[in-house]
């Protein structure tokens, strides 16, 4: 599959995961047990000159979405947690200014994180629920003269005790539709506040996000963004690469399960000879590779413009269902040794829940998918 990606992209692909293996992968368990955040690795990230792809203000090239997506891939299989954080700030962040954004707004704010300078977060859900947000939004957004203030309150919110822009979504107490507004840090009345306690992910920063009559100036709202439908074309386009993500998962469930079968010896053998082990094996790489070429697939849909909400829905809602079979597979394989961070699968196992759930629930994916096949709805 890699090889159809241009001769270029296949050397970005290259240097990326070079970077993976020699600067995350050392640094990922020690940093999810501890449940920091590796700061000193952003600079370094900055320096692959991957965050500004796709974006003209930040002088990138244009990538295929098939490359986008082996980033995501890659970046997922050496650490799933960095793969949400990249993720947050260039497809949700990033990627919310670049469609939404004026011309001056992406001029003023994108170069400087496409350099990674400056990290952005995405705030949308919220703690009374997330699947209803179309419809159950309850952060207000009131015009006071050449300014807005918000009032709500946020959840979940990747980045978000640290990030320079947060992009935030609160409906107009006055016609009340959904905008977009860019909240910097240290604006007054905007206070986060670190999720603990995760057993997932535990690398990412999460944050509970309130916003008091946060005051954020006109020039601040997301131009292009006028209602619910702006909102969800942004979760269109990264819903997909969740899918990836979970293919990267699988890639490396079956790369550590495979390593430790062919070096564990029970019975006085290696446990790679015996068929049930097997078995587990195949079943993983199956899982992988038939999910790999959904993505791909998925991948050439939005590069042809044929792509639509049901397709990365079908592919979210089922590459997370087996990656969540791949790794348990894995961990089964490598029964007690399976749990611990020492042998390298326990990381992984745990990361493929939140996979699993964020982006949309696989029910509610089910549901855009269903309502695409049948012409009818059936979410409430």
């Amino acid at each position: 599959m890699q090889d159809l990606l241009a001769p270029r992209e296949q050397e970005i692909l290259g240097r990326v995961r070079d970077f993976l293996s020699t600067e995350v992968a050392p640094l990922a368990d020690e940093h999810w047990a501890k449940a920091e955040f590796p700061f000193a690795l952003i600079p370094k990230f900055g320096e692959l000159n991957v965050a500004g792809l796709g974006f003209e203000e930040c002088g990138g090239e244009t990538p295929s979405s098939l490359l986008t997506g082996f980033l995501a891939l890659e970046m997922a299989r050496c650490d799933p947690s960095m793969s949400t954080f990249f993720g947050v700030h260039t497809g949700l962040a990033m990627g919310s200014i670049g469609a939404c954004g004026s011309p001056e707004q992406r001029e003023r704010w994108l170069p400087e994180m496409g350099r990674m300078d400056k990290i952005g977060a995405f705030a949308l859900t919220e703690p009374h629920g997330g699947s209803d947000v179309a419809l159950g939004l309850r952060t207000t957004a009131r015009r006071d003269g050449g300014a807005w203030v918000l009032n709500g309150a946020k959840r979940w919110i990747g980045n978000g005790t640290f990030a320079d822009y947060i992009v935030v979504w609160a409906r107009d107490e006055d016609d009340g539709q959904v905008k977009g507004f860019v909240v910097e840090k240290g604006t007054p009345g905007f206070a986060a506040t670190r999720i603990e306690n995760k057993i997932a992910l535990r690398t990412v920063q999460n944050a509970d996000i309130v916003l008091s009559d946060c005051r954020v100036p006109e020039e601040n709202r997301l131009a292009a963004a006028g209602s619910f439908k702006d909102t969800a074309g942004i979760l269109r386009r990264t819903r997909s690469g969740v899918a990836w993500q979970a293919v990267g998962v699988m890639l490396a469930a079956y790369e550590i399960a495979r390593e430790y079968a062919v070096q564990r010896e029970q019975f006085g053998r290696p446990i790679a000879e015996f068929q049930l082990v097997q078995d587990l094996l195949v079943k993983i790489l199956g899982n992988a590779t038939s999910s790999l070429g959904m993505v791909v697939r998925l991948a050439q849909l939005q590069d042809s413009g044929q792509y639509r909400d049901e397709h990365s829905a079908l592919a979210k809602a089922h590459c997370t269902t087996r990656m969540r079979e791949a790794v348990g597979w894995a961990r089964e394989l490598m029964a007690g040794n399976g749990i611990v961070l020492d042998y390298g699968i326990g990381r992984f196992v745990a990361d493929a829940e939140a996979l699993y759930s964020y982006e949309g629930t696989r029910e509610i994916n089910t549901l855009i998918v269903g309502r695409a096949v049948t012409g009818h709805g059936a979410f409430v």
